[in-house]
């Protein structure tokens, strides 16, 4: 009876292992150089202050991406074309447009952040980017799935340099744990930006896309679904626990000593005389792999997106005869960034801000095309959402709508 159990408790683990990916991935890719450089400005203007808000959007992200893994489930169907035929070409021309938009955007804020990594060692922008640019290429269009997931994983589990960093720094622990469930506010126009942009920087439209798409093209369905929904909570707890240490690395460090920065690059500058070489050297490490990943992530989810839209071939199973255009929009969504950032005087900040200020006008009319869809029992049968699940949605979609708006206006304001 005993070897029974064991036995059944293994082929559980192998099965989890078996559908991992997704969940983690997606949530990782959050940490790109967006978000490391929101995380280290957090930190470094405003200490702990808003650990608190961190420890709330883990909730929300968890929600939101177990929402996306349960209608890709259940209809095998990506989002894009999900919206097509619910509600119609005209919105969906709108969703993809303004998206590709915004990834364009943050892809280029992704090379700009190889760059800042290797400026580090002194190392210039028109070697690196150029040669992070064609390894990118090179390994998206093998056209094999479990290559490219392989990649994924490996640069998600680079992750825990900030983790060592974090320690580096001999943080309070007790003090930065009891400010995760302490909320502190500061009515200035500074910390409400700032603490809106840690918000927006951790749930995107670009992610509801990418996790249901990688579920579809991964061969998962409704019988992956409760090992996907332990995968997806997990990757938001990981995802958000590295978000923690970079916060409190460069808030008992640099918050401490008075010093401003305005981007991850100044983060890891400022942390050598404070924290000593090798601090420096993790950080920046740490900006390389979470700027490679959103440069994985962001061209492999324009492509799902636009092509189950619009009804495209599309997959890392299929080969360049099948699916021209998914790598065709792979090439495209990798090189005009990457050339981008390697024009002199390019406002690489306002491009960023651009970047974002979209990210907020699409990511509510997203999640509530995404909360229509998991609602309808034509398309979920059983699986719709239970009462406790859409008032926890919609009160997350409801803040994520506030705090985006605000978001969009005082960018308008802050940059004009």
């Amino acid at each position: 009876m005993e070897e029974v159990k064991k036995n059944n408790w293994w082929l559980k683990i192998t099965f989890f292992f078996s559908v991992i990916g997704p969940g983690i991935i997606a949530a990782n890719a959050d940490n790109d150089a967006g978000g490391i450089s929101t995380y280290s400005i957090v930190g470094a203007h405003f200490g702990i202050k808003m650990l608190w808000v961190l420890f709330l959007i883990t909730f929300s992200l968890a929600i939101t991406q177990e929402m996306g893994v349960r209608i890709g489930l259940v209809t095998r169907q990506g989002l894009g074309g999900l919206i097509r035929e619910k509600f119609g070409v005209k919105w969906t021309l709108f969703a993809m447009v303004t998206m590709l938009i915004a990834n364009l955007g943050t892809i280029t804020a992704e090379f700009a952040g190889i760059a800042s990594a290797f400026e580090i060692g002194n190392i210039s922008k028109y070697w690196s980017v150029p040669i992070a640019a064609l390894v990118v290429w090179f390994i998206l269009s093998k056209g094999s799935f479990k290559t490219t997931q392989k990649i994924f994983l490996i640069f998600s589990a680079f992750y825990f340099v900030y983790i060592i960093n974090g320690f580096l720094v001999q943080p309070d622990f007790g003090e930065a744990t009891l400010a995760l469930i302490t909320p502190t506010l500061e009515w200035s126009a500074p910390f409400l930006l700032t603490m809106i942009a840690l918000i927006g920087t951790t749930i995107t439209p670009w992610g509801q896309f990418f996790i249901q798409s990688y579920v579809v093209d991964k061969g998962l369905n409704i019988k992956h679904y409760k090992a996907e929904k332990v995968e997806v909570f997990l990757g938001a707890f990981i995802t958000n626990i590295v978000s923690f240490f970079i916060i409190i690395s460069t808030a008992y460090t640099l918050y401490k000593t008075g010093v401003h920065i305005t981007d991850a690059k100044d983060a890891a500058l400022a942390l050598e005389p404070l924290a000593g070489h090798f601090s420096l050297i993790l950080f920046g490490f740490g900006l390389f792999v979470a700027s490679m990943l959103g440069a994985f992530i962001l061209p492999t989810a324009t492509a799902y997106a636009i092509c189950e839209a619009f009804g495209w071939e599309h997959g890392f199973n299929k080969g360049w005869d099948e699916a021209k255009i998914f790598y065709g929009i792979i090439f495209v969504s990798i090189f005009i960034p990457a050339i981008l950032v390697l024009i002199p005087g390019l406002p690489l900040i306002k491009v960023m801000l651009l970047s974002q200020d979209v990210n907020g006008i699409l990511l509510p009319i997203i999640l509530i095309f995404v909360l229509k869809i998991i609602n309808d029992k034509k398309i979920m049968g059983e699986h719709i959402n239970k009462p406790i699940g859409n008032i926890i949605a919609w009160a997350t979609v409801i803040g994520i709508i506030l705090a985006t708006v605000a978001l969009v206006i005082s960018s308008i304001f802050y940059q004009f």
